[in-house]
């Protein structure tokens, strides 16, 4: 048995003891394959984590940068209280349809919206809002911007809010510190921030599955 198809299978035993497929999971998966979205959502194990997170957070608002087909964002939603709020971000007009269809069959319309256009356009005009802060912050989009959604992060949160970076090993590659691959140089970009910033303390995690190897990063919004 190779390497990669004994982590398939691990992932497989996890989800499927812990973190079984419902039909609004699944349906959201099968409608984002049919309207041609790359299939680079979070795998089932790593949606319940993030849903963990949320809950133990005790998180009422959240926010996410990088929507796809709201895959995540269903995980993510379940954890709020009924009159919760979610905020997700996506730059693609289509994606974010697909992404509004699989939160009204979730039953999560009423308490998210997803805001469609660059993230670093949608951010400013999310910050003159003055929304209340939030309390758990997904990052997972475009890699080259980790830098700034972290910056906006650490701005849009509160002492103990929780800011996760998805997709920070790069098959290994965040180690190379003169890669000329942009999406390489950002995510170092962003753990750099995690480590200097004065109001982030975070850690970074390796993992290996579905999704090959990469690996996550946490951080704690300080006072």
């Amino acid at each position: 048995m190779s390497e990669s198809q004994l982590w398939n299978d691990v992932d497989d035993y996890f989800t499927t003891l812990l973190s079984p497929p419902d039909e609004t999971l699944t349906a959201a998966l099968r409608d984002s394959e049919a309207a041609g979205l790359p299939p680079i959502n979070v795998a089932p194990n790593q949606g319940k984590l993030l849903q963990l997170l949320a809950q133990i957070q005790g998180a009422r608002r959240i926010l996410e940068i990088g929507t796809l087909g709201g895959y995540s964002t269903i995980w993510l939603g379940r954890a709020l209280p009924a009159d919760g709020r979610l905020i997700t971000l996506e730059y693609d007009t289509t994606h974010a349809e697909v992404a509004r269809r699989n939160l009204a069959r979730a039953g999560l319309d009423k308490i998210s919206e997803v805001r469609v256009g660059p993230a670093l356009e949608s951010l400013p005009k999310l910050a003159d809002e003055h929304p209340e802060p939030f309390d758990l912050v997904f990052i997972d989009a475009d890699k080259v911007n980790n830098p700034h959604y972290v910056e906006w992060a650490a701005k849009l949160t509160r002492p103990g809010s929780l800011i996760v970076l998805d997709n920070v090993v790069r098959s290994g590659r965040v180690t190379e510190a003169g890669s000329d691959d942009p999406s390489v140089r950002g995510t170092r970009a962003a753990l750099e921030l995690f480590a200097s910033h004065p109001k982030l303390t975070g850690t970074a995690i390796q993992t290996v599955g579905s999704k090959g190897y990469d690996g996550f990063a946490l951080a704690r919004v300080l006072a």
